[in-house]
């Protein structure tokens, strides 16, 4: 069974812990960086989970030693969460195939019009990739 938990503090955490977890429990998932005091009740609360997951921004700051303790009895810290932000409108196929025309000689404008992407970002791919291959 999985489980989510979500938290303001370290506190409301542990409270929130101790109501929620039981043997039943194989996964977890914090919204707050896994101190090891936060482990330490995990793994006495939930004697069965197998994989405890946390937020990617936060991952990077969880101790190693606790990482690899956690690998050594069978259980993997993991990031887990989705990308933040407004998702793309067009991807990355889009761009190389704006790039290819322009490679063709096409003017933005006929780009704009065979696509049907507005001319403004026609010009916003064309900077993207010429940045992109400065980069390169």
């Amino acid at each position: 069974m999985r489980v989510e938990i979500k938290a303001r503090n370290n506190a409301e955490l542990i409270r929130k812990l101790n109501e929620v977890l039981n043997d039943e429990v194989t996964e977890v998932y914090i919204n707050l960086r896994p101190t090891k005091e936060i482990l330490v009740r995990i793994l006495e609360r939930a004697p069965n989970v197998r994989k405890i997951s946390c937020p990617p921004s936060l991952y990077p700051k969880v101790s190693k030693k606790a990482i690899n303790a956690l690998a050594q009895m069978g259980i993997e810290l993991v990031p887990e969460g989705y990308p933040r932000g407004r998702p793309r409108k067009y991807d990355e196929r889009t761009i190389r195939e704006v790039y290819n025309l322009i490679r063709k000689g096409i003017t933005p404008k006929e780009i704009s019009s065979r696509m049907g992407i507005p001319l403004r970002t026609v010009y916003y791919m064309i900077e993207q990739i010429g940045a992109r291959q400065w980069k390169e």
